[in-house]
């Protein structure tokens, strides 16, 4: 009983809690920002936004390469206030009149204003380390940087100019889409043309460097992309035709577990050389100084 009382004696009475609770600006509670802080897909690390932009978008304790727009990878790519965009004016069409879930323009509608790109695709020229280039990159945000009418164009189109002006071409693909199927064969006639227009530069004995990044798939694999006279690869990528499961589904095997990996392409020789982010641009010089007269 004594001690009942005790315990009874330091119990706080419902008047005593009352005055405890914080009135006024005490009950505000101090709330984070929305979108300072990000998480990585590979190692689970919770990292600070402002930290991974400032290293490249690359994840400190696993090195995972964050997938980067194509606006960023010319940025870290093109000398600061170098680059001039071309073709801006070509838009995509609808030739199939395409209906779903989503029609094809409401989809082309959608991916326009989450990215602030007119396409999946930006061509251009400018300097990289000073060396004069011929640009174009691919943006995996956009129809997952699928190859339509429009992107094949534009690969075209800088193929061709930077035949003409004789400089060295770089082109990024980030494409997890392939061919853009909203397009019919019309997409698929993309792959053709964009490869015969590679074919015309490399005759001329002009260098062209593929990057592939994560993912880099379909049909864009299966053409420009894999006709580089170097290509290079950052670490990790997704790169092929298929992807994994539709492989060990057609083939019933299981695949090895780094399968599609730039590291196993390059292991394999379809790749020529996995590089960091943090060093591509200078890689990149390099192997145009060393090539290019």
């Amino acid at each position: 009983m004594a001690l009942a009382a005790a315990e009874s004696e330091r119990q706080p009475t419902p008047e005593q809690s009352q005055s405890n609770v914080p009135r006024g600006n005490d009950t505000k509670k101090k709330s984070i920002p929305a979108g300072l802080w990000t998480k990585c897909p590979h190692c689970q690390n919770i990292i600070f936004k402002k930290s991974l932009v400032e290293n490249n978008s690359v994840c400190e304790k696993c090195e995972y390469h964050f997938v980067l727009s194509a606006k960023e990878r010319i940025e870290l790519l093109v000398d600061s206030e170098t680059f001039k965009e071309l073709d801006t004016g070509l838009k995509t069409q609808d030739p199939l009149g395409f209906k779903g879930a989503k029609s094809y323009k409401e989809k082309i509608q959608q991916d326009e204003k989450k990215t602030g790109l007119d396409e999946a695709c930006i061509v251009g020229i400018g300097q990289l380390l000073g060396c004069r280039v011929a640009i174009g990159v691919t943006d995996s945000q956009f129809i997952m940087g699928s190859m339509g009418s429009v992107v094949g164009e534009k690969i075209a189109r800088i193929a061709e100019y930077a035949t003409t002006h004789k400089m060295p071409l770089i082109i990024v693909s980030g494409s997890g889409g392939g061919a853009r199927m909203y397009e019919g064969v019309f997409s698929l006639m993309q792959m053709a043309k964009t490869s015969a227009a590679i074919g015309r530069f490399q005759k001329k004995g002009n260098l062209f460097i593929s990057v592939l990044t994560n993912p880099t798939m379909g049909g864009v694999m299966a053409s420009f992309a894999a006709l580089g006279d170097l290509i290079v690869a950052e670490p990790g990528a997704l790169i092929g035709f298929a992807g994994p499961r539709v492989i060990e589904q057609t083939i019933r095997q299981k695949l090895p577990k780094n399968f599609q990996t730039s590291e196993f392409l390059m292991d394999h020789g379809m790749i020529d050389k996995v590089v960091h982010r943090t060093d591509l641009k200078t890689t990149i010089a390099k192997f145009i100084n060393y090539l290019v007269a």
